[in-house]
């Protein structure tokens, strides 16, 4: 089955759409998972036999030669969708928030495309259909199969609502943060809200790590090393008049640096712990370390952007960005880069709004399959 490309994009459009309509989340995605082998079985291409509860990996080009690898990502998010798109969520509380329907259709794009012109390919081309991003586990689990063994480098895309259609934008080094996630239990004495002499408040005690986890950014980390610390919950207390007997805070840290993130963790636990034993509570730190920063390779950096502009995009190099992405962890296994796909819409990710330019999905295929072929040809033996 073969396609012009006014009708690819039309295709494309509707199967975004496909999927935008029966989101799934993280691990869940059988249904996602299904869809996508059958476009791809439409179209002769293989799909490797490999150990995944959900996504899948396809593979174009002959079966020896220099490997590439193109990586997407399809689970959706726990939200409930209040776009006023013609195709919203179908299921309740689950909606396509963070556009991995875009970057799923614009992978299925390109397969297609390179599928169209295998018989010249200088190599593989081997394209993730990820499962589980949100959750920080999902590339972990491809690794675990093999799937990038042999293989020279690997791209991947994201959308980027603040970036104008027709502009994709990178840059070597850190582009994206390290996500890890904290949480603090505080176990006090509870008593009666007229006699606190008689308890240790729990509430005093967390007000205390709050307020000195403001300093472990301007006293921990270099100043040229971007860093942030947000304690995004609190629990405590049932009632006006007593004082409970234990409290509960969770949050974040994004770093950009390895070294400062193991300084941030050590740190945090000592403040802490510290605080615990000045007011004589039980203080348990759990710290729950995700994803690492995305580090783009400067050489596969600077390539993606040169052939963004020769694909008829505008290149630019874009500043790093708090957000977390697991396929920071391919890159702990092999050189890459990792690029922003501008959408210019007004919605940021994960908001119950948020909605993609289609406009862009065809030109994001094209670009993703003449960045492949571009970078099977320069690293395929003269």
């Amino acid at each position: 089955m073969s396609f012009d490309e006014s009708a690819l994009g039309q295709h494309l459009i509707a199967f975004r759409h496909e999927l935008h309509r029966f989101p799934e989340l993280s691990n869940e995605e059988f249904e996602t998972t299904a869809r996508i082998r059958q476009q791809l079985e439409k179209h002769q291409i293989r799909v490797l036999d490999l150990p995944l509860k959900t996504g899948l990996v396809a593979e174009v080009g002959p079966e020896n030669g220099p490997l590439i690898v193109l990586r997407s990502d399809i689970d959706a998010l726990p939200i409930e969708e209040q776009s006023d798109v013609t195709f919203r969520s179908e299921r309740p509380g689950v909606m396509h928030a963070c556009g991995h329907d875009f970057h799923s259709s614009a992978a299925l794009g390109a397969a297609i495309l390179l599928k169209q012109q295998e018989a010249s390919l200088a190599g593989r081309v081997r394209i993730l259909f990820q499962a589980a991003e949100e959750t920080g586990q999902g590339a972990p689990d491809v690794i675990a199969t093999g799937a990038l063994q042999d293989a020279i480098t690997i791209f991947g895309i994201h959308n980027d609502p603040s970036l104008p259609p027709g502009v994709i934008g990178s840059k070597a080094g850190p582009l994206t943060a390290a996500v890890d996630r904290f949480d603090i239990k505080i176990i006090g004495t509870g008593s009666h809200a007229a006699k606190p002499h008689q308890g240790n408040d729990p509430i005093v005690i967390a007000a205390q790590i709050v307020s000195a986890a403001q300093t472990l950014i301007s006293r921990n980390a270099p100043s040229g090393d971007n860093a942030v610390v947000s304690i995004t919950q609190i629990h405590s207390g049932s009632t006006w008049n007593v004082i409970p007997d234990s409290a509960w805070l969770e949050g974040t840290v994004r770093s950009f640096s390895q070294e400062t993130r193991e300084r941030l963790e050590q740190r945090f636990r000592e403040i802490v712990q510290g605080i615990g034993a000045a007011f004589a509570a039980s203080v348990e730190f759990n710290w729950h370390a995700g994803p690492p920063s995305v580090v783009n390779d400067a050489h596969w950096a600077d390539f993606a952007l040169q052939q963004a502009t020769a694909s008829g995009f505008e290149a630019r190099v874009v500043e790093a960005s708090p957000i977390g992405e697991d396929f920071a962890f391919y890159q702990q296994q092999l050189p890459g880069a990792f690029m922003m796909i501008g959408t210019g819409e007004p919605y940021a990710l994960h908001h119950p709004a948020f909605r993609i330019n289609d406009d862009v999905l065809l030109l994001t295929s094209r670009y993703l399959a003449n960045l492949a072929v571009a970078a099977l040809n320069s690293v395929a033996p003269q």
